[in-house]
Order: structure tokens, then sequence, then C-alpha cells
């Protein structure tokens, strides 16, 4: 079947996952997820990729959210209770909703949506997403930004789209902690507390899941812990009210320039153009300092404005912010790479102002000039202006602004970069090396991979052709046993441009797959973030990198682990243009080494069990001789004072012989238990065999342990001497308590001899009527 007879025939059905109050357990919402036919197009991953190839996203998009309102009336998925659905970001600005309000309106009840959006959207439709984020507040809606942390964009874009929810990407959950999570759990939580925003967390598998959740300050939950997706909502959940923010009011920032926006009062200056030239580069020095997650706009009257030194710098922002736009008459969509434009109309007021905006989580910025129309020379020229930190007047600039931008247009792939047949990879060679060794053994063909891209993508020289080097590039690469890739870092989220053919075996993906992508769809959420932020931080800085990254394959997403050499590649000016990365499949290595370490553990935990037993009485539990000897020696040579107090159970003898062994041995149990629980701080209970134990005092620095001696030698007694239950007996036994203080020069041995003499002179004391205990 088809999209078109998938479309017509109405196949497409929403399953519907719950979403939790953390606090109370209550089901507030429901997500609904789109689904095909069962068959090849049931996965929607797999439904969406083949609309797209048909040119009907739009079309299957509208079908997704259609079957979602349905579905949700047919469930009775009313108020109190909330549906989260998506919107597909290709489509943004023409998602039909009429449909929607008309199926809304029909409801028995309220039905309460939040609309999710994807950080997908961000970069790539700006203004359309701007427009689609005020249609949805018009219809008195939420809004949900997915997928946060997934890519800095999210984070510097949250002021902007001013979300009432918003949810983690799950890796946040699943994954170690490590500074970029911390990043993202600031940003988030700062506007949450500003905004009254809700967060929501995704993955929550299992407790562990749910107890980061609540650490990085979400209130909300989803994933298999709660439930799995499902035609109708879970049985037997208490439901609740999601309670979202009040909505912010609908403001018509595309209709006003950014200084039309200043707030009435604020104060204005005048300044030549020269001044606004140098407070701008520190703007521009400001958003270089926050970086991944900063958004910088600016306008510049006109193209001729945007000089080569001004080329250099944004070149620079664009590298190392998160997203950057120019506007001006006559510029282009892109006016260098990465950087997205916009030709504003001679009518636009923004013609006529010099706007600088820096926002970022944390910061704010604007600078604001009006043109006062001088004549004479251009560095002399004139302008109002205010410099504001007013977080709010920042966030209503910046909107203005990105309210103009340009759709990106994917740019065709070069002939030379596009997929050439090449014969299957041989089997890699098992690696004896280490990370450093291998990669340096892949050196020549890492070499040959980036001349081959340079050549490329024109940058090997003057007059390169074109055929010729395609040519190079699939007779290099199309036939090294090494997986292969290039990305263009010229362009926003730095596609990959070229795959051969062992790449695609190793990622279990067709080239027409992934030509387009950023290959983070290699990651999985086990993959290290810290090893990803290495990538990163080399890519940003322009440098080499090698290391080993645990990537998923297919769209089954099978773990694999992938030993990575990164290469940049330069133009004729030393700028970097394309990263070439080699890849090999070392899961076999690595699992060797980890089943060798597990193996190792194992050896350690069987030689500390050994030495444990070696020192601990089996019976009891209790320590043996040989460990009561050696904290008494180490106690003694520290010049601590000891104590030693010999304990024999009376009447011990009896109870062996009326209940037998097994009952005796109970009753030491027990008796070891009292004794450990009648314990000091710091003190030590041991078996030394049969019915005799023995506790050992220490005091720090020499201080008198004897009052407390006897005070203890007295506890114990008195916790043995309480009846013991025997097979349905009471059965009560009392204890010979000898006390022995170390004098200077006494070992162990010494100790212990005292110790049992004193014990046995109590029982003698015992026996003759006499209650004195003498300590000695």
């Amino acid at each position: 079947m088809g999209i078109r007879e998938l479309l017509d025939g109405h196949g497409v059905r929403s399953v519907f996952q719950p979403i939790v109050d953390l606090d109370s357990g209550d089901v507030v919402a429901y997500e609904a997820l789109a689904r095909g036919p069962v068959g090849p197009l049931e996965r929607p991953d797999l439904l969406f990729a083949a609309a797209r190839a048909e040119g009907l996203l739009a079309e299957l998009d509208e079908a997704c959210r259609a079957a979602a309102f349905r579905g949700a009336l047919a469930s009775g998925l009313l108020a109190p209770l909330t549906l989260f659905v998506n919107v597909e970001p290709e489509v943004l600005d023409s998602a039909p909703l009429d449909d929607l309000l008309a199926l809304a309106a029909g409801a028995p009840g309220e039905l309460r949506v939040v609309v999710e959006i994807t950080e997908r959207a961000i970069a790539a439709r700006p203004a359309e997403l701007l427009r689609t984020v005020a249609r949805v507040r018009e219809l008195g809606w939420g809004v949900a930004l997915d997928d946060v942390g997934a890519d800095a964009m999210s984070l510097a874009f949250m002021p902007l789209l001013r979300p009432d929810v918003v949810k983690l990407d799950l890796r946040l959950v699943q994954e170690r902690p490590g500074a970029a999570v911390a990043e993202i759990m600031h940003a988030v939580n700062a506007y949450a507390q500003e905004s009254g925003a809700t967060v929501l967390a995704e993955g929550i598998e299992d407790e562990r899941h749910l107890v980061m959740a609540r650490a990085l300050g979400a209130h909300l939950g989803q994933g298999w812990l709660f439930g799995r997706p499902g035609p109708a909502p879970v049985a037997g959940l208490r439901t609740g009210e999601l309670r979202l923010p009040a909505p912010p009011a609908v403001a018509r920032f595309a209709e006003s320039s950014p200084f039309a926006l200043l707030p009435p009062g604020t104060a204005l200056r005048r300044s030549p153009k020269s001044l606004l030239i140098e407070l701008s580069k520190q703007l521009e020095r400001e958003a270089l300092r926050i970086g991944s997650t900063c958004v910088v706009a600016a306008t510049f009257q006109e193209a001729r404005h945007f000089t080569p030194a001004t080329t250099g710098r944004y070149r620079d922002l664009v590298e190392r912010t998160g997203f950057v736009c120019a506007l001006g008459e006559g510029l282009p969509a892109e006016p260098l790479p990465g950087l997205r434009g916009a030709a504003l109309d001679r009518r636009d007021a923004v013609r006529g102002e010099w706007d600088v905006v820096v926002l970022g989580p944390h910061f704010a910025v604007a600078l604001l000039a009006r043109d006062l129309g001088d004549s004479g020379p251009d560095a002399r020229r004139t302008f109002e202006y205010a410099l504001t930190y007013e977080r709010a007047t920042v966030v209503a600039a910046a909107h203005s602004l990105l309210s103009r931008v340009a759709p990106r247009v994917a740019a065709p792939a070069s002939p030379a970069l596009a997929p050439a047949p090449a014969p299957a990879p041989a089997p890699a060679p098992a690696p004896t090396a280490g990370v450093a060794g291998v990669a340096g053994a892949a050196a020549p063909d890492v070499a040959a991979a980036v001349g081959a891209a340079a050549v490329a993508a024109g940058v090997a020289g003057p007059g390169a052709d074109a055929s010729v080097a395609e040519r190079v590039l699939h007779r290099v690469l199309g036939t090294t046993s090494h997986g292969v890739t290039i990305a263009d870092v010229t362009r926003p989220d730095q596609p990959l441009v070229y795959v051969n053919a062992a790449f695609e075996a190793l990622s279990g993906l067709r080239s027409e797959q992934v030509l387009g992508r950023n290959c983070r769809f290699l990651q999985g959420p086990d993959t290290d973030p810290a090893v990803v932020a290495q990538v990163r931080a080399a890519i940003d800085a322009g440098r080499e990198w090698r290391g080993v990254v645990l990537n998923h394959r297919g769209p089954e997403r099978t773990p694999w682990w992938n030993e990575i050499q990164l290469a940049p590649v330069r133009d004729a000016d030393g700028r970097v243009v394309r990263y070439v990365g080699l890849q090999n499949d070392v899961t076999a290595r690595v699992e060797a080494q980890r089943a060798l370490e597990v193996e190792r553990d194992r050896t350690r935990a069987h030689l500390r069990r050994i030495e444990d037993l070696a020192r601990t009485d089996a019976l009891t539990g209790l320590p043996n001789r040989r460990h009561l000897a050696d904290r008494v020696a180490a106690a003694l040579a520290a010049g601590d004072a000891v104590a030693l107090l010999f304990c024999d159970l009376d009447g011990f003898k009896a109870v062996n012989d009326r209940f037998g062994h097994g009952a005796g041995d109970e009753l030491l149990v027990v008796v070891g238990g009292r004794l450990r629980e009648a314990l000091p701080p710091g003190g030590l209970a041991a078996r030394l065999g049969g019915d005799e134990f023995i506790v050992a005092l220490t005091a720090p620095g020499g201080r008198a342990v004897l009052a407390d001696a006897g005070e203890v030698a007295a506890r114990l007694a008195r916790a043995v001497a309480d009846p013991v239950g025997l097979g349905g007996v009471d059965v009560s036994i009392s204890a010979s308590v000898g006390v022995a203080v170390a004098a200077p020069g006494d070992d162990v041995e010494d100790l212990l001899r005292r110790a049992d003499e004193a014990m046995y002179e109590r029982k003698r004391l015992h026996r003759a009527g006499s209650r004195s205990l003498p300590l000695g």
C-alpha cells in the first residue's frame, strides 16, 4: 500500500501514552503517537520517510493530527485530561487547522490540546515556527518544546517560543550526567522559574530514571514505567488536571521593528556610526562567550555594509553560537555558509535600523538604533540608539527579526559527493592495538580520504576538475574497508554529504537515508555524552579526534562500538569546510576487554571473600580470633588505650545436652547478635570458639577505658541473660565476663591471657557467692 492509498483509506491511526504528574501520581495527559497500518509502514519513521519521498508530507501530517483528535474523542480523552499532538517541522506554516477545530468544536466536552514542536524546526524555519506558535496561542492551546537538550538550539530558542511545557530529551534521564546535562538543567530551570513553564521528562523506564527526572526538576513524566502506548487510556489509573501557566499575550512582533518595540520612556542617545561599530563588536564577543546556546540577530540596512571584515566575524559566530541571522536590503538567504539571511524590502521599517540582538538562557542584550538620515561621509552618519538589557525587550526584538528570516533551502549535494556504487566491503582485520595504534595504522587511508575530499570540495587548487574529483573520490573511498563519511561543516547542522558502501554496512542504513542528516542519528540513549562533548569540542576547534563511541545500527538500533578518526579539510584560506570520518566496528574488541574487566572484578571479589572468610566466624558472622588480634595489635601500636572483655557462657553445655547441637548453634547466633548490639561505638565483638566470645574496646590517645569497660561488661552480661526461645521453650543462660586493660609493654597474647584469667576468677567468685567483679 502506498501513502496515497493509505491516506485515502484513513489508514493512519494513533496510540496514546500517559503523561503523569510526578508529585501526585495522577495521569494528567496523553501524547498521541502516529502509527501506520500493520506492516512495513507501521513505524512512524518509515511512514514519514515514505510520505516525504512521495511529496505527501503535509497531507500525512494533517492525517496524523486528525487521527489523534478522532482517537482522543472516541476514547474520552477530554477535560481534565490534556491531549499532546505533534506538528511536523517541514510543514509548520501550512499545517491546516480548520478540520481540527471542527473536530474540537463537536466534542462532547472540552478538548484541551498542547501542540508539540520539535527542535528540528527551529533552525530550518524560524519565521514559520514563530507564526505557528502564534496561531496555536490564538486557539487557546498550549505549546510544548520537544527533545530539549538533544541540540543546543532548543535552549537558545526557549525564550522566543515561550513553551508551556519543556520536554527533556530522554538521554538526559537515561544517561550518566555530565557537564552538558548540567548546562541544560541550568537553562531549563532558569526558564521554568521565570515563565512558570512545566518540565516534562521523557524516557522514564525504571525507578533510577524517575530519580534522575526529579533531580533535573521535572514535575511531569512519560515512559514505560507509567505505561506503554496503546489504543486507549490505561485502565485503573487516577486522573488529574494539567495546570499550565497563563498563556502569554499574542504579540505582533513581526509587524513592528525592533526599535519601535522599545518601551515608552526609554532613554535614547545619539551616536556616530563609528561608536555603534565598536558596541556591535562587543556584543558579538558576548555572544561568542555564551556559545552554542546563543541566538544572534543583526541588521545591516544594505548588503554593502556586510563587509569582508564583517564576514570574518560572522563566520566565527556561525561556528561557535547556536543561531545567527543577518538582515538587509539585497542580502541573500545565506550570506555565508550557515548564516541565515533575509532581504529587506525598502519600505520595511527595519531597513532604516541598526540592530544587534544577543539572547541566551542567562544573558540578554540588544543594541537598537535608528538612522537619522544624515548626509555626508558614511562613518559620520548619526543614529539614535538604546542599549537595553531588559529581557522582555530583547526577546521582542529577536522575535521581530527572526520573523523575517527566510526558510532554509537545503543545498544540493555536489556531484563529486554523490554516492557511487562500490564493492561490498571486505571484512576488517581484527585489531590488535589500542585506539591510538589502530587509528595510526589507518592514517594513510585518512590522508587519502582528506585529499579526495579536498578535491571534491573544490579546495585542492584553482581549476580543479569536478569529474576528476569524482573519480578520485570514488576510487579512493569506494574501495576501502573502512566506513568513510564526509560532513559539510559550513552548512547548518553539519550534514553528511558523502558516505561509502562500507559505512552503509556499518550503519545499517542506505546512503539516501543518511545524506543531509547530522551523524548524531548514530547515537543512542546509552552513548556516553562526555565522548560526544569531546567530538563536538574537537570539531569546534578544527582539530583531529580519535576515539571509540557506542553507536546504534539500522532501524532496529543494534548497539555497536565505533572506532572513529575525524580529520578536518580546509579550503585555500585555511577555513575548515569538511570533516572526514574514518570508522571501524571494534565491538568484538571492546566486548573482550569488558569481559576481561568483569573477570578481573570477579576474581578480586572472590579474593576479598576468601579474605573475609579467613577473618570471620562462619557460624555467627562475627570477626574471628585472627581479625580481633589484628585490630588489637594495630590499636596497641598506635598507642591507644585497649581493654579486652572475655565472655564465657554459663549453662551452655546443659542446653546442648538437652536440645541438641542445632539448638546450641542457634543460641550462639542469638548471643553473637546481642553482643554486637550492646557494643559502644568503635567496639568489636569476636567469637574465639565454642561458647567463648571476646569484646575489644579502644580509645585513641591513651584515654582511660577502665570505667567504660566495667559498664560494658555489665551490659553484656545483662544482654546474654535475657531468655532465648528454643523449640518453643524459653531458655536462660548467663555469662562470666573477665576484663583486662592493656598495660605498657603488653601485646595481644598478654591481654588475652589476662582477660581469660579474669574471666575464670569471675566464675570462681560467682560459684563462691561473691558479687564482686575484679578488674585488671
